[in-house]
């Protein structure tokens, strides 16, 4: 009888050991989808801009030579237009739906709502409304706890962001390095 306890009980741990592992790396799933969403959104937000509006940084003081630290830098990329930017990213995860991959079981986040109208293919992708407040709220934690990596990045950097961004500044995707890239 006792041996009968024994074996139940480290089935039970080994459980929960399972189950413990498996939420990690779901949150760890939501996390991921939810920088490199981010990275998507703000990607496409600053393409709508036009690229020969400039904006003046800098400041406005007079020096004692009379001369001011004045620079023009490209609207899109300026870091109010960033800001302004970053205050509705989160909002647009709702457009996003979940996606599993069968031969790792891990879960992306993939654009179910177009954005130009046209159809779009949804047989990969679970629509649930736990999921998209799941992944809007890792969006927002996402831009308060690294707001300014991803300015520094938006402002500066223009290639694989994604990884740059979510895996080897912020460590938020373990396995980002290993996903497609995807093109706006």
């Amino acid at each position: 009888m006792r041996e009968a306890a024994v074996l139940l009980t480290s089935r039970v741990v080994v459980c929960l050991l399972l189950s413990v592992s498996q939420a990690a790396r779901q949150g760890q799933d939501i996390r991921c989808g939810a920088c490199r969403a981010l990275v998507d959104e703000m990607e496409w937000a600053i393409s709508q801009i036009d690229p020969k509006k400039m904006t003046q940084t800098g400041s406005f003081r007079i020096n004692p030579d009379g001369s001011q630290s004045i620079r023009e830098v490209p609207l899109a990329r300026s870091e109010g237009n960033l800001l302004e930017l970053m205050e509705t990213v989160c909002e647009r995860m709702g457009d996003y739906g979940e996606s599993t991959d069968s031969s790792t079981d891990r879960k992306s986040y993939i654009r179910i709502r177009s954005r130009s109208a046209e159809a779009m293919d949804l047989s990969e992708a679970t629509l649930d409304s736990r999921v998209t407040g799941s992944l809007k709220f890792a969006c927002e934690t996402t831009v308060e706890q690294h707001e300014d990596e991803v300015i520094e990045f938006f402002a500066h950097e223009t290639e694989n962001v994604k990884d740059k961004l979510c895996s080897k500044r912020t460590d938020l995707c373990d396995h980002a390095l290993k996903m497609p890239h995807d093109e706006l």
